[in-house]
């Protein structure tokens, strides 16, 4: 098979390397996907790029989709032909789906539904699922205010989405024009433009002072001064699901306790089954009302993965990237 790997630390083009390898074959519960479509994930590059190598040769990517061709002992015959999407292809282990074919346990290849593409597919393992596990911890939000930090990025087009279809008033913060046109086209209610500052001096302004009932957080070290600024209100609830600064992030204490404000965070590689099962049927009662959309932002083919990794660390592409495989 044509795989993609790296096995050190370091610019996409610098460390990424195109080969071939014998096709894997899949042991007793494990299924075998070829795979038509990869997703690439913020994650995906800074592990290249600073997560020192666990394995000695690593297969990027955990997101991606395609049809089972070949089952092991103790999975029915009957999903071979089965097309489906993969979650958490390269999370503790080293071969993920930059590859013509990937193994895993057969729970990680879920059924795709007719109708639904693969480049979709290839976004839900790490977008989808977050947005819906995000939306789950903060609970019912039919009639508050929620406040998307980056809407106009992958995860947060799916969680304005949800929101609003959920009921909430979303105010959507974007980075510039295509985004903000991007969260407006995801069913924003409001959008602005966090560059030029004053978000929290305008979420209050556009709730009468009170701050906002949620806010779904991607970047909790450039939302934490918010919250000293009042744009969560009293025993608001932040759920936060990334930090572009994650070592150290400095939170104003007086603002969360006076404010008896609840945060939240979770990793989405991480969630524990009931809350995996729950998001994934979610996800899949969506996908079969047609009720989601998905937005493909560039694609290569997987000889270009070093382009594709470029266009997701410089920021211009608007929706996901995806390899086709």
């Amino acid at each position: 098979m044509k795989v993609a790997w790296y096995n050190r630390n370091g610019e996409a083009r610098e460390v990424l390397h195109l080969d071939e390898w014998p096709d894997p074959q899949p042991a007793a519960g494990e299924v075998r996907v070829r795979l038509v479509t990869s997703g690439v994930n913020p994650s995906d590059v800074k592990s290249r790029r600073g997560r020192a190598p666990a394995w000695d040769h690593i297969v990027p990517h955990s997101d991606g989709a395609g049809v089972i061709d070949a089952v092991g002992g103790g999975v029915p015959e009957a999903r071979v032909g089965e097309r489906v999407w993969i979650w958490n292809g390269q999370w503790q282990r080293p071969f993920g789906t930059a590859a013509e074919y990937i193994v895993l346990p057969q729970a990680q290849a879920v059924p795709l539904p007719d109708g639904t593409d693969f480049e979709a597919g290839a976004c839900f393992g790490i977008p989808a699922l977050t947005a819906l596990q995000a939306l789950r911890i903060a609970g019912d939000v039919a009639g508050r205010d929620v406040l998307v930090t980056g809407a106009g990025n992958a995860v947060g087009h799916y969680v304005t989405q949800l929101a609003a279809r959920k009921g909430a008033r979303v105010i959507a913060t974007a980075g510039h024009e295509l985004r903000q046109s991007h969260a407006w086209a995801a069913g924003a209610h409001e959008v602005l433009d966090y560059k030029h500052g004053g978000v929290a001096e305008q979420v209050r302004a556009l709730t009468k002072g009170q701050g906002v009932d949620v806010i779904i957080d991607m970047d909790l070290s450039g939302t934490a001064g918010l919250l000293a600024r009042g744009a969560l209100k009293a025993h608001g609830h932040l759920v936060c699901y990334g930090s572009n600064q994650p070592l150290q992030v400095p939170l104003d204490f007086r603002s969360l306790l006076w404010g008896s404000l609840n945060l939240s965070f979770f990793l989405v590689y991480d969630l524990l089954p009931r809350d995996r099962e729950a998001t994934i049927a979610e996800l899949e009662a969506l996908l079969r009302a047609g009720c989601l959309k998905h937005a493909i932002g560039a694609r290569f083919p997987l000889a270009q993965i070093a382009a594709a990794h470029e266009a997701v660390e410089n920021g211009k592409v608007v929706g996901n990237v995806v390899l086709t495989i």
